[in-house]
């Protein structure tokens, strides 16, 4: 980010990510706030690029005189404390006041600071949550609730064979085994898909106001409940996705996605984003996590390097004889299986009564060697 040291129009602000995620939803993934702080001169320039975002996305908020005089003072003491700690500015306090434009400063961060509180207790609060209560409610199959409060993915096994790596603050609900002709989980944060081949069974998996529909594929969604998008992107096979009619109206009827592909849905605006190459896109690119980049494709590989690709995808730890499958070598495709399926084809190819049992990120081989 040194480059926005140069930056000296206010369009460079405003094309840039960070700094719009940080006037809108208050996301300071670059410490926009301390940068804006540490220097006087650019303070002014910041203050009209952020007025330009909030003027074009947010409704000023009504608010009587005390409080924005209270929320002001607040605001003073944090660069009054900066201005002591780095001897930044070199007027008094009252002095520093008196600026029009650094009080515009100060009055622009707490406009941000009032429409993102705003924003995510008010809008995003408001829907997704229950949404997510009121299909889990709705589902009459009775649902197991899965809830990662952990720092690190878990991988959670369901009843055909399907994966999911779920990751933190996030929770899946599904059925201990699936009935009918459809199957169905309730997704609220971020998971990555892998599911078991059934043409004659479709997989939908309900992510706040969207839902996608599979039948074998793998593929990642991101539904956070404090977040303004949706996004799913595809990594094997084909995924279909749509608004859910219960809870929202959208325009789109259904849009289709094949690998490496990716769609954004808007929470607010209703609107799908479709993205015909994640590559072309540096922050989806970004946010791909091993199991993605990772080839499963094996010739002649020693099963050990495989187990340890395996770890290192799904971050689990497999505890399984070194010694006695040191010497043993497959060649297979796992590239388009769930983690299941994976250790099935590994286990049956070793041969000699191999087997595996998981629980949980734990996984444990017995073999007597290969054939």
């Amino acid at each position: 980010m040194q480059e926005r040291n140069n930056y000296i129009e206010i369009e460079d602000f405003l094309s840039n990510e960070s700094f719009n995620l940080w006037v809108k939803y208050q996301i300071d993934e670059q410490n926009w706030e301390e940068w804006t702080l540490e220097d006087p001169k650019r303070a002014k320039l910041v203050e009209e690029a952020r007025l330009w975002i909030l003027a074009m996305k947010v409704s000023e908020p009504t608010m009587n005189q005390k409080t924005i005089d209270i929320a002001l003072e607040k605001t003073w003491g944090k660069i009054n404390k900066k201005e002591k700690n780095q001897n930044i500015f070199q007027k008094t306090p009252k002095k520093f006041l008196d600026n029009k434009w650094i009080k515009s400063v100060a009055a622009v961060f707490i406009l941000g600071l009032i429409s993102s509180w705003f924003y995510n207790n008010t809008i995003l609060n408001t829907t997704s949550t229950p949404i997510y209560n009121e299909l889990i409610q709705d589902n009459k199959e009775g649902l197991v609730e899965q809830t990662n409060n952990s720092s690190k993915p878990q991988i959670i096994t369901l009843s055909d064979g399907s994966s999911v790596l779920l990751q933190p603050n996030s929770k899946l609900s599904y059925p201990k085994t699936f009935v009918g002709n459809e199957r169905k989980v309730y997704l609220s944060g971020e998971g990555f898909f892998e599911i078991s081949k059934n043409r004659k069974k479709p997989f939908f998996v309900y992510a706040n106001e969207i839902v996608t529909r599979v039948v074998g594929t793998s593929f990642r969604i991101r539904a956070y409940d404090n977040q303004p998008d949706i996004e799913v992107l595809v990594h094997t096979g084909e995924v279909k996705i749509k608004s859910n009619q219960s809870v929202t109206k959208s325009s789109k009827q259904e849009v289709v996605l094949l690998p490496n592909q990716a769609l954004q849905f808007s929470r607010k605006n209703l609107t799908f984003n479709k993205i015909n190459d994640i590559k072309t896109d540096r922050t989806l690119i970004q946010t791909t996590d091993n199991i993605e980049q990772l080839s499963f494709d094996f010739k002649d590989t020693p099963v050990n390097q495989i187990l340890k690709i395996i770890e290192e995808a799904y971050l689990v730890q497999i505890d399984y004889p070194k010694d006695k499958l040191k010497n043993c070598y497959l060649t297979t495709s796992l590239n388009d299986q769930p983690l299941p399926e994976k250790l099935k084809i590994i286990c049956k190819s070793l041969g000699n009564n191999t087997t595996y049992e998981m629980n949980g990120n734990q996984i444990i081989i017995t073999s007597k060697g290969c054939d």
